[in-house]
């Protein structure tokens, strides 16, 4: 039974999510402020925590530093702010997805579901297929159906290959810059675009309307395998 910590302060919200969580088989632990989410996670670690930014003692953005702090927990933040800013903060603080209210039930248990694969890998996949072409991680090579070798600088290969091992996680375009770039390049998002759409143009079979390589406006880049 997969235990999942609920940090919000609004009592419909919560009962709602209760109540659906529980009927599918979650162990739901509850939270109203952000000092008793910490003390609830360390009396009960919790395997997913969905989390509000906006709780009475102190912001949402601090809880999530606070457990990444010593757990690799997903966290799904689920928040009314709907401001660009807030959601990259939660992002870059840690949080693997971002949901706005309000909100259907079942693209927030799809988004668990998600996110809870990526943390419980079955496996190290040394292979990823994007479109038609076969990413080898392990021999840094890219291939097409018909064997032919798609060619890819170093920049593109090291920004393809961080995208493809995080299947499914946005990844906002400051954690992006700086593991590609490194640091002092946090702000070079034209750098990002640049070499975005030299990516899809090699490997998304319509690069106009890429299906692996996606963009989440004004937050990052997400690969959908």
């Amino acid at each position: 039974m997969t235990r999942v910590l609920v940090v919000d302060d609004e009592p419909q919200i919560v009962r709602a999510l209760q109540i659906n969580l529980k009927a599918r088989g979650y162990e739901v632990h509850l939270a109203g402020t952000g000092t008793s989410a910490l003390k609830v996670a360390a009396q009960h670690p919790p395997e997913l925590v969905i989390l509000d930014l906006g709780l009475p003692d102190f912001d949402g953005v601090d809880v999530i530093r606070g457990l990444r702090g010593w757990t690799e927990a997903p966290i799904l933040v689920l928040s009314g702010r709907t401001d660009q800013t807030d959601k990259v903060e939660a992002l870059d603080a840690g949080a693997d997805d971002y949901l706005t209210k309000p909100f259907g039930i079942d693209e927030l248990l799809a988004r668990m579901r998600a996110v809870l694969r990526r943390s419980n890998p079955a496996q190290d996949q040394p292979v990823v297929t994007v479109g038609g072409a076969t990413v080898d991680l392990a021999a840094k090579r890219v291939t097409l159906e018909t064997g032919e070798d798609i060619r890819l600088t170093p920049t593109e290969w090291h920004l393809l290959e961080v995208l493809v091992r995080h299947p499914g996680k946005l990844m906002s375009q400051r954690q992006l810059l700086t593991e590609v770039w490194g640091p002092g390049y946090e702000t070079a998002s034209g750098n990002l675009r640049f070499y975005m759409g030299q990516l899809r143009r090699k490997l998304e079979p319509d690069p106009a309307r890429p299906q692996h390589l996606l963009t989440e406006p004004g937050m990052g880049y997400r690969f959908e395998p």
